[in-house]
């Protein structure tokens, strides 16, 4: 069955949505670094930490992962700076 949905693996990156984590104060390094951003396809990359495997015994009844798809953790702020970037739908 075809999702409803599927990324464009062709996309580029096109502009990041908010601030990078040193601005934000969320790292202290370049080499680990959360980040936002948008795609010239209008699609949103979220890098972040992998907790798939820590989240999975408690998740909401109506929450479903993918076999390819991960739950990652941002820091609250990180998504908080980005909101003046994101548009309304």
């Amino acid at each position: 069955m075809a999702r409803a949905w599927e990324a464009d693996d062709k996309a580029q990156f096109f502009r990041r949505l908010g601030k990078t984590a040193a601005e934000l104060g969320d790292s202290k390094s370049t080499q680990d670094c959360p980040d936002i951003w948008e795609f010239d396809s209008g699609d949103i990359a979220v890098i972040g930490r992998d907790f798939t495997d820590v989240f999975a015994s408690r998740l909401p009844d109506d929450v479903r992962i993918g076999a390819d798809e991960r739950l990652v953790v941002i820091p609250g702020n990180m998504l908080s700076a980005a909101k003046p970037d994101i548009r309304d739908a």
